[in-house]
């Protein structure tokens, strides 16, 4: 025992998220009818706490790492108090905390006697996501609204119920039947993680639960802190191309970055990045985000548990208007593609501290 916490109890919890977010994912696996899901495994399965920290994720594509967080607290901030037990939220919008249009969000809220002890979060790419074009991937956008059918946080199931006008709303702007059994399938991997946190928390009782799901972040938090105290302090500065915005014949972006180590934290700093181009070669805040973080966890440690302390000592800034992070309405698909630049600007950034 360390006060309170019980130190075996914690690893069980910690290896029991894993876990559960490994049966989400086999649920998905299992149910899903498009092959960009039960076979190129284009989705990634998370839990996480009333607040929408993050308990644990299990990614099966790694562009999708940490890509969830972003749009399930500004799901939380939405709806605030009107959440319920039976609700189910759909959401993929990219100036709302979504990282690829596509990529579409379930989100459950999980409650214990009445009262909201987590989230069971699903995102997978689906085959289609309206738009001008079928499948999502538009080079001739100019703008969100040629890309995709916009879906801000929005209820499709309320206290247990269908909402079947919303439904036929979302699908009615999608062109193939199968995103719908998708969908449902996404809802499975959701009600999977809801039970198993129902389970641990009756087990272990709500308090005992909380007060090692806290240990578990902070334990995790020391992990990364050690891990950024082995890099030498110092301002390192990393530089990446992308080749042509879909428009104009030989254009370049640059990724400007410039890594900041100081004692414990890292701030990793897009300023000087080039401005959003006019198609659809720009990134939302969120897909940077992942990029950033997956590629630094490869730096240092893959295998620290994914959970809320990972990110406490890591900082991100992106210039707003940059193609990088690109200002409402731009067009945005192509910003998961544009992970492999970016990581080669953090690798030769920190190639002068990290040389091994």
């Amino acid at each position: 025992m360390a006060g309170n916490i019980d130190l075996i109890l914690a690893s069980v919890l910690q290896r029991r998220f894993k876990s559960i977010t490994k049966e989400m994912g086999l649920t998905l696996l299992r149910t899903t009818r498009s092959p960009i899901l039960n076979e190129a495994r284009d989705f990634v399965t998370g839990i996480y706490d009333a607040r929408g920290r993050m308990l644990e994720q299990t990614e099966y594509i790694p562009v999708l790492a940490f890509a969830i967080q972003p749009a399930l607290k500004y799901t939380i901030d939405y709806f605030g108090d009107d959440i319920h037990p039976g609700d189910i939220i759909l959401h993929n919008d990219v100036f709302s905390g979504g990282n690829q249009n596509a990529d579409v969000a379930v989100m459950k809220p999980i409650f214990y006697e009445e009262a909201l002890i987590g989230w069971a979060v699903t995102k997978g790419h689906q085959a289609d996501i309206g738009g001008a074009v079928g499948g999502g991937y538009n080079p001739e956008a100019r703008e969100v609204w040629q890309e995709a059918f916009r879906i801000t946080p929005v209820k499709i199931y309320a206290r247990g119920t269908l909402r079947k006008d919303v439904w036929d709303l979302i699908f009615s702007n999608i062109r193939y039947s199968i995103v719908q059994e998708d969908i449902k399938a996404e809802i499975g991997g959701c009600n999977v993680g809801e039970r198993a946190i129902q389970k641990l928390v009756k087990r272990y009782g709500v308090a005992r639960y909380l007060a090692h799901v806290d240990y578990l972040f902070d334990t995790t938090e020391k992990m990364v802190r050690a891990e950024i105290r082995a890099i030498p302090d110092g301002v390192y500065r990393g530089e990446s191309l992308v080749f042509y915005d879909g428009i104009h014949e030989n254009s370049k972006m640059k990724i400007n970055l410039n890594v900041s180590v100081q004692d414990d934290e890292v701030t990793f700093d897009y300023s000087g990045t080039s401005p959003q181009t006019e198609g659809f070669v720009n990134a939302p805040f969120a897909a940077t985000a992942s990029a950033v973080l997956l590629t630094f966890l490869m730096l240092i440690k893959p295998d620290i548990p994914h959970n809320e302390g990972i990110i406490r000592p890591v900082h991100i800034k992106v210039p707003e208007g940059s193609f990088l992070n690109a200002r409402f309405p731009a067009a945005t698909t192509f910003g998961n593609s544009i992970t492999g630049p970016n990581s080669d600007a953090i690798f030769k950034a920190f190639a002068e501290a990290l040389p091994e």
